[in-house]
């Protein structure tokens, strides 16, 4: 029995004729519900529409398919537009949109101000990674300006790269992230607390009491920058402590300032499911109050050892140095049920650098210049709650849950 001839390549059908209706002008309530209504009489179907309103001004596009009358529809649509004077353009084409190119990812872009040379240099380096800005959404503009980009066409790792180089020059924080579920994943948020979550260094505050606060600013500040081994700095300061009245713990916690935006931040993480930990190189002696007061998860930090109700000059247990800190993640995340990936690190100094590294997205917060160089992306804005806006979440939503 003879084979059967191969059936002849079926020819792609050709793509349907659309119309993009395009009307602008000043914002009114109605508009939408008129532009359609005026459609509708023609058995259009809606392919795509967007609807944008800045300053009291309206951009409404619609992409429909193109009826048998379409001279009529155009007449319709302008006469419509002249009659709520607005501005109408009507383009013919064919099919839908152009497709969306592989490797997507969210932009997040924060300026204190966001100056229009900041945002056509970012642009300018997405277009030079060969990639194209599908969308653009203002999540704050206050206390500073927050927008998102869906760009599309380029890895992320590269994007990442490409506008963290462009972002230190224009003076402007942005965040990178790949797009997908794990976005919108219930996540581990785990921070830094001297100079993170709080404004303070403890042991200084500690320091201040005992006498011998300059020597151990000077410390601190070499070894967050890098310079000193963070283990035998903190030896070598917490010695500086010994014969300290452990009364001294009550009046450094009234002491503590938080964080401007610290509490929205963790107030908000925590309506949506997010988990919240601190890991300190600091004392257990101030962060469990700080975990009381905040509602925090997890916690872990160095203790000061006590003695006949004086401080010893030394730390008991396992110190919690720039390896500590990862550890610590890793513990967290895996208690909380979080993959490493859907975890996000918050933190400022070079101690911190192997946590930042190992989380999903480690953000430098006001961080020492090693720490900027080394994080996915950096805040340099003093408000804390400015992170939210790095996973997606916009002011609105945030006032919007507090007022209800």
């Amino acid at each position: 029995m003879s084979a059967l001839p191969p059936a002849p390549a079926a020819h792609p059908a050709p793509e349907p004729r659309t119309l993009l209706v395009k009307v602008f002008g000043k914002d009114r309530p109605g508009i939408t519900t008129g532009l359609f209504t005026t459609l509708a009489a023609y058995g259009v179907d809606v392919v795509d529409f967007e609807q944008v309103v800045t300053r009291g001004r309206i951009v409404l596009c619609a992409l429909v398919t193109a009826p048998r009358l379409e001279g009529e529809l155009r007449a319709e649509v302008h006469r419509w537009a002249d009659g709520q004077r607005l501005q109408a353009e009507v383009i013919s084409g064919t099919g839908d949109n152009r497709p969306r190119g592989e490797g997507r990812s969210h932009v997040t872009v924060l300026g204190h101000p966001l100056t229009a040379g900041a945002v056509a240099a970012l642009s300018a380096r997405v277009t030079d990674c060969g990639g194209n800005i599908d969308r653009v959404f203002r999540l704050a503009k206050y206390p500073v300006t927050a927008v998102e980009l869906a760009v599309s066409g380029v890895p992320t790792e590269l994007l990442r790269s490409a506008l963290a180089a462009e972002a230190a020059v224009q003076r402007v924080d942005v965040a990178v992230v790949r797009s997908g579920l794990q976005r919108r994943a219930k996540r581990l948020i785990v921070m830094d607390v001297d100079s993170t979550l709080i404004q303070d260094e403890v042991i200084e505050l500690f320091a201040a009491h005992a006498g011998c606060e300059a020597e151990v600013a000077a410390v601190t500040a070499a070894a967050m920058a890098g310079e000193l081994d963070f283990a035998e700095s903190l030896r070598a300061r917490v010695a500086l402590l010994a014969g300290l009245d452990e009364d001294v713990v009550a009046k450094v916690r009234a002491e503590v300032r938080l964080t401007p935006g610290a509490r929205t931040l963790i107030r908000t993480l925590k309506r949506l499911g997010y988990q919240v930990a601190i890991v300190s190189g600091g004392f257990t002696q101030v962060t469990d109050d700080l975990v009381q007061r905040l509602g925090l998860d997890y916690a872990a930090a160095n203790t000061l050892e006590v003695a006949d109700g004086k401080f010893t000059g030394r730390v008991v247990g396992e110190i919690v140095d720039r390896a500590g800190k990862a550890r610590m993640l890793e513990r967290f995340a895996e208690a909380a049920g979080v993959p490493l990936e859907q975890t996000v690190a918050i933190g400022d100094g070079a101690n911190d650098l192997d946590m930042l590294n190992a989380a999903g997205l480690g953000v430098a917060f006001n961080a020492k210049p090693v720490v900027r160089e080394a994080a996915d992306t950096a805040v340099n804005v003093p408000f804390l709650d400015t992170v939210l806006y790095l996973l997606g979440i916009s002011r609105e939503e945030v006032e919007d849950a507090d007022a209800g």
